[in-house]
């Protein structure tokens, strides 16, 4: 037999092989397939009754003049944005959450960058794993506390009268302390100092896990070269928890742009509205001033800048990883 004959006939049976195999492959993948949906399912459902059908309802409600209850809906179609738009303490309030970015996402993290850095770097090493253990649970120990306790806490701390914090400050000679939660004009950095203390330990956490990943081997090269700690921290640590630092970052935002708890607890948007953030004027407009529609309109809006910024920001963390697989 020829050469050419036999490499068509190894191609022949080859080709008989792949095509009689083909039909079981493909009922493999169909169960594959149909086993992930089987896993899906679960979340598929959670995320359809508590986001998007509840978000759909606040839509559609924001749509409407309703004082809720049994009174009737009347159509408004998008005058409640329209209004929203042109209304000065939405305005106020939206900016207020740039404060609540500020004591939720910036300071926290870059304090829990260094605390993170210390326990790990000094402490975990000078006094062992269990100190460094022990300090990292007292950080965090204000996120497993219910909001109502640290809100009364930081009441009484921030207390004009006989609070912790005047009374310090009076012990050292000034007469006249501050009024924390009175003044119009500090109330929202008092607001602040609580979100501070309830949100470091989350970023501590968080960092602490990431840096046992970093390989110890190119701070001893850095080191040997004679790079200081500071150089060491920014070239190396940084960089190398980078996904860590965007996971808090992103989380964080999210949580700062809807705080509500803290404002209600301490300062119940007060004084003058100082401290109203759009969840808690959201809040106000449902269940006090009874504008349920205009409540829903705010909700959606914030709901949307909400899916907005985490989706840049995660394009952002995406993009930054392709460019590092790239590299």
């Amino acid at each position: 037999m020829s050469t050419a004959t036999t490499r068509t006939a190894d191609a022949a049976l080859t080709n008989h092989r792949t095509t009689g195999a083909s039909p079981g492959r493909a009922r493999g993948k169909r169960r594959q397939r149909a086993a992930y949906w089987l896993y899906l399912i679960p979340m598929i459902v959670g995320t359809l009754a508590i986001v998007l059908i509840p978000f759909a309802m606040n839509v559609y409600i924001s749509l409407f003049r309703w004082k809720g209850g049994m009174a009737p809906m009347r159509w408004n179609g998008l005058q409640n944005y329209v209004d929203l738009f042109g209304d000065e303490l939405f305005w106020l309030a939206f900016k207020n959450t740039i404060f609540m970015i500020l004591g939720i996402v910036v300071v926290p993290t870059v304090i829990g960058l260094l605390l993170a850095a210390m326990l790990f770097d000094y402490i975990g090493r000078e006094f062992g794993g269990r100190a460094a253990a022990f300090l990292r649970a007292t950080y965090y120990l204000p996120q497993i506390l219910p909001i109502a306790v640290a809100g009364f806490i930081w009441s009484w701390v921030l207390a004009t009268q006989d609070g912790l914090l005047n009374s310090v400050i009076e012990a050292i000679g000034v007469r006249r302390p501050p009024d924390w939660l009175g003044d119009p004009h500090i109330a929202i950095y008092a607001v602040v100092l609580m979100l501070i203390w309830l949100q470091i330990g989350y970023p501590v956490v968080i960092f602490m896990a990431a840096l046992q990943r970093v390989d110890p081997e190119l701070h001893e090269a850095a080191a040997l070269d004679g790079a200081g700690w500071w150089r060491r921290f920014a070239a190396i640590t940084i960089p190398q928890i980078r996904p860590e630092v965007f996971v808090v970052v992103i989380t964080a935002t999210v949580g700062a742009l809807k705080v509500f708890a803290p404002v209600l607890i301490l300062t119940g948007g007060g004084p003058e509205g100082s401290t109203i953030v759009p969840s808690y004027y959201s809040y106000r407009n449902f269940f006090e001033l009874s504008k349920v529609g205009y409540g829903s309109a705010i909700a959606t809006a914030m709901s949307v800048v909400i899916f907005l910024v985490a989706g840049v920001m995660l394009w952002l963390q995406r993009r930054e990883g392709r460019g590092e697989l790239a590299e």
